[in-house]
């Protein structure tokens, strides 16, 4: 989950839900597409104290 994803949580939750705003259906799109291990993404998120939402399709 490196390259061009942000490293601090709130801009990267800002970058993650941009993406999944204007260019992908679910989270796991997202991440095939991006080369992103899902889990690695879902416990950085949490421990920010930020889930996924599937009905959303963000995180909050």
């Amino acid at each position: 989950m490196e390259g061009e994803m942000p490293k601090d949580p709130m801009m990267l939750m800002s970058f993650i839900n941009m993406k999944l705003r204007d260019f992908y259906p679910t989270l796991d799109a997202l991440c095939d597409d991006m080369d992103v291990d899902r889990q690695e993404l879902e416990n950085k998120m949490a421990e920010a104290g930020l889930e996924y939402n599937a009905a959303a399709n963000k995180f909050w």
